[in-house]
Order: C-alpha cells, then structure tokens, then sequence
C-alpha cells in the first residue's frame, strides 16, 4: 500500500473529527495538511497551493452532503434561505477558483494564513454578530453576500461556515440553524469551486489529476472525514469543547505563521 493513503487517511480522520468535535470546517485542517503531504511527495511547488486548495474542496462535496443529510433529518436545515444563498454562492465559488488559478502559491499561502488569524481570533474572543430580527427586504442582501462567501471559499478552499453561520445568526436565526442551515450551504459553494478548480488548472497528463483536483487524496480523505465526524460528535459530549477550541486556535496561529514563513 502506498504509505501517503495512510497519511490521507489519518489526514481526514483528523478532519472529520474536529469537524464533528467542535463544528469548525474540514478545510481549516485539510488545506495545511494537504500542502505538507503534497510537497513531500514531490508535487510541482508553483502550483502547490492550488492543488491543495482545488482537492480540499472537492472533499468538502462529500462531506457536506453528508452534513447536511443529517442536519436535514432533524429538519434543522432552512432550505428557504439555502436556495436564496446558493445562486451568490457558487458564482462566489466560481470566481474564487479564477482568483487563485491567476494567483501564485505563496500568495495562496499567505491568504490562507491570514484566513486562520482572523478564524483564530475569533475562536480566541469568541466574539459574535449581534442578533436582530430579519426583515422582509433583507432578501437583498443575499445575492452580493453570497458573492463574498463564496468567492473567500473557492480562493482558500473551505466551506464557507465560518462566515455564513455568523451571517445568519445576524438575521435572528438561533445558533443550532444558523449551523444547519450552513452545513447545506457548503455544498452549492463545494461544487462551484470543484468545477472551477477542476477546469481552470492545469493538464498534467496524469490520469490522478482533472485540473487542480488529486483524486487520489480526495478520495481517502473525503472517506475518512465522513467516518470520523461521528466519532468527534460523541466526543463533544465529554471533552471541554471551548477549553479545545481555544487550544485549536493556537495552533492554527502557529500554523498560519509557518504558511507565511514559507511563502518567503
């Protein structure tokens, strides 16, 4: 067995769970984690970033559905607001995936890096929207705030809950929505930037490759992440979740400080 299956297995576990653990999104893990095992493989470094990004979100595809599924079944998921967010989303998505295919890898990093100060910082403050009720001509918003989550999303390669849960919980929806009703969300954004990844990137004349998507990483990380989000869901019952959270934030400081040092 090819000893990386190994690595994309434990790749997405580790995903999956920290997913399910604290509801934070696969991409935050993945992207960093894909960038390592990708260059230890030997992988092109000009187009590093891209490949990492471009697979995270195909991963996201399975994942999100499988999110949302379950969401769905507790009937948590507000569809109405889904189908007004998707047609921003994935035009979003799209013309994050022609950003990053203009960009260089290093400037890929150091956008990554500054995603994970700015998601760290948050999980540090624990600072949220203030709450206020929808009104009837928000739907305006929609169009142009999709937009913008979606195109964050393609050009780093996440699902987009970050932003889009605290979109929501700006509208009124209670927290446990506004994080159904984002699961489903990261679909419509997952698909767009898969497409545009998949068409914008480059021949490599490899069967493993469409564009900027490696099936082979997608493949065992997309399984794994599925399999281990239940298992971090479980565990969310008897660890302290916001004691971890908080944990995981450094990190992810420390890992956004070692992205930049090697976009130098």
């Amino acid at each position: 067995m090819d000893p990386y299956s190994l690595y994309y297995a434990a790749l997405g576990m580790v995903a999956g769970a920290l997913a399910g653990l604290m509801g934070i999104g696969g991409g935050l893990v993945v992207v960093p984690g894909l960038l390592l095992l990708f260059h230890l493989q030997g992988f092109e470094s000009s187009f590093l970033s891209h490949i990492a990004i471009g697979s995270s979100l195909a991963i996201i595809v399975p994942t999100a559905f499988s999110s949302l599924w379950a969401h769905h079944q507790r009937g948590a998921v507000d569809w109405l607001v889904v189908l007004k967010l998707a047609p921003g989303l994935m035009l979003g998505a799209l013309l994050g995936a022609w950003l990053a295919s203009r960009f260089s890898t290093d400037l890929l990093k150091i956008l990554f890096a500054l995603f994970l100060f700015a998601v760290a910082i948050q999980m540090l403050t624990g600072a949220k929207p203030r709450q206020r009720r929808a009104q009837a001509d928000d739907t305006v918003f929609f169009m142009p705030v999709g937009v913008v989550i979606g195109a964050v999303s393609g050009l780093v390669g996440i699902g987009g809950g970050t932003m889009t849960v605290p979109f929501l919980l700006w509208r009124g929806k209670l927290l446990p929505k506004a994080v159904a009703t984002s699961a489903a969300c990261g679909l419509p954004i997952a698909i767009a930037g898969t497409l545009g990844f998949m068409l914008l990137g480059q021949d490599t004349g490899s069967t493993a490759f469409t564009g900027f998507i490696y099936w082979p990483a997608v493949v065992v990380v997309g399984v794994f992440a599925v399999l281990g989000a239940p298992f971090g869901a479980r565990l969310a019952h008897n660890l302290p979740v916001s004691h971890l959270k908080k944990g995981f934030a450094l990190l992810l400081l420390v890992v956004g400080v070692r992205l930049l040092l090697t976009a130098y």
